[in-house]
């Protein structure tokens, strides 16, 4: 009696590959901070810091205004700040915005791969599409999600789900690439793998990084598209 046929194995799909930008994909977390120190500075609040800054890092542009704007008594809507931060920022982003080398080096090898890819970001759509198109990233990055366009932000996971959904793809066959605490909480309510590489590394013991299945602790100087690309490629459970 012969042997059955061997049946070929099913090759596997490339794995969709959500990014975060800012902070993640590019160093704009210096021209936000500019942009809202401005804006505070303008409604009676000139001693904003870099350090308090940092606090809203991983958090969307009008929830981080909401908290301001009632934190430090300003009296203007909500809308109007988040117009001319949005403005300032823009102006500042279109002059210089920095990409991570070993990220783009990340982006450019899962491109020529054929991995679904994805931006999912609290910045508002003009303001994603600015930093890509500026950057040269945009023609590698087709799918964006704005969290103005879901209904919560992060670490609620609308953003990350949203992008799935625009990529075809199963939440729990996608990867996160993240650098703060709330887009690692948002992937994991999402059930998606993450990989996190934190933009402020004094954060990486923040409990929310345990969520992430590879943490570069050290952040950008710590992170290579080599590492990354090695691990995505390793298929694992969502979050681990």
């Amino acid at each position: 009696m012969s042997a059955s046929p061997t049946s070929p194995a099913t090759p596997v799909p490339p794995t969709p590959v959500i990014f975060d930008l800012d902070g993640t994909l590019v160093d704009s977390e210096p021209n936000y901070y500019e942009a809202g120190r401005r804006v505070l500075a303008d409604h009676g609040v000139p001693d904003f810091s870099w350090e308090h800054h940092t606090r809203f890092i991983g958090i969307g542009t009008r929830e981080t205004l909401e908290i301001l704007r009632r934190e430090c008594g300003i009296e203007a809507p909500v809308e109007e700040l988040l117009d001319v931060t949005n403005r300032e920022y823009l102006r500042l982003a279109r002059a210089h915005t920095e990409v991570f080398a070993e990220m783009r080096a990340l982006v450019e090898r899962l491109s020529e791969a054929g991995h679904p890819l994805a931006v999912a970001s609290g910045s508002s759509r003009a303001a994603i599409e600015a930093v890509l198109t500026g950057t040269g990233l945009g023609a590698l990055l087709p799918t964006v999600v704005s969290a103005e366009e879901v209904t919560h932000g992060k670490p609620a996971p609308d953003v990350f789900l949203e992008a799935a959904r625009r990529l075809g793809a199963d939440p729990a066959e996608c990867v996160v690439l993240e650098d703060a605490a709330p887009g690692v909480l948002a992937a994991h309510r999402a059930g998606m793998r993450c990989l996190a590489v934190p933009y402020v590394t004094g954060t990486a013991d923040d409990p929310a990084f345990a969520h992430a299945g590879l943490l570069f602790k050290g952040g950008q100087e710590e992170f290579t598209a080599r590492a990354a690309y090695d691990w995505l490629g390793r298929r694992g459970s969502a979050g681990g």
